[in-house]
């Protein structure tokens, strides 16, 4: 079981979720935790029998929400003490420093910093950063309209004296394009995760992330997968 951490407060829910959805596609049996304060898996993830903590199953994606740690997921799951939950990746979006020390964010296969340049964004992803008691290695996945050096060197001076050290190698951009933000909306309402008509920029961004997380997948098989993903509706 691989575990990936989403941290900051920029809204990821879906981005993660549409990662999964490509996981999925590869083969993989993926669970999803929505471990931030807003929990906005329990208003886009549609379940029949909502409760203040549950799991269910969207397009073969499991979600997980309102749960506070592992443990209180297996037990729900009915697992028995001392055993893992049996998933080949379990993706994590967290919003706050309690949830990245109650899922141990820290010692995640991968994790990405997600942000936009909005103050809110900056100013509370930052004050997670700033908690953080050990060095943590991060990957950054900027949403912006236009990706410029001076910004990405802003980030880099907000975060100086924190114990990040960030993956100068790998970094993921987002242009912001409101076309896609209407796919999203509109996969939304009706219960479906499809990327056919997102902008070719999300597509890459989100083939890229695949990429880095799985890091075992043959090129030709990853954009076999895509072409699948692409044909569902």
């Amino acid at each position: 079981m691989k575990t990936i951490g989403f941290i900051g407060a920029y809204d990821k829910i879906d981005l993660i979720i549409y990662v999964a959805k490509a996981l999925t596609v590869l083969g993989k049996k993926v669970l999803v935790i929505d471990n931030t304060i807003i929990q906005k898996a329990r208003y886009i993830v549609p379940v029949i029998t909502p409760t203040k903590s549950y799991v269910t199953e969207y397009e073969k994606i499991d979600v997980s929400v309102g749960f506070s740690n592992y443990e209180e997921i297996k037990r729900y799951l009915g697992i028995q003490e001392g055993k893992d939950i049996e998933y080949d990746y379990v993706l994590i979006d967290v919003d706050s420093i309690e949830n990245f020390e109650n899922f141990n964010i820290k010692n995640c296969e991968k994790n990405y910093f997600v942000t936009s340049f909005d103050l809110y964004s900056l100013k509370k992803g930052l004050e997670i950063l700033n908690q953080i008691q050990e060095p943590i290695k991060l990957t950054k996945i900027i949403f912006a309209k236009d990706v410029l050096k001076e910004e990405n060197e802003y980030l880099d001076y907000l975060a100086l004296g924190t114990k990040v050290e960030w993956n100068e190698d790998y970094k993921v951009y987002f242009p912001i394009d409101n076309g896609d933000q209407s796919v999203i909306i509109e996969n939304q309402r009706v219960s479906k995760i499809g990327i056919r008509k997102l902008s070719s920029n999300y597509k890459e961004g989100l083939y890229y992330i695949v990429e880095d997380i799985t890091g075992d997948i043959s090129s030709q098989e990853l954009k076999k997968a895509f072409k699948l993903l692409e044909k569902e509706v």
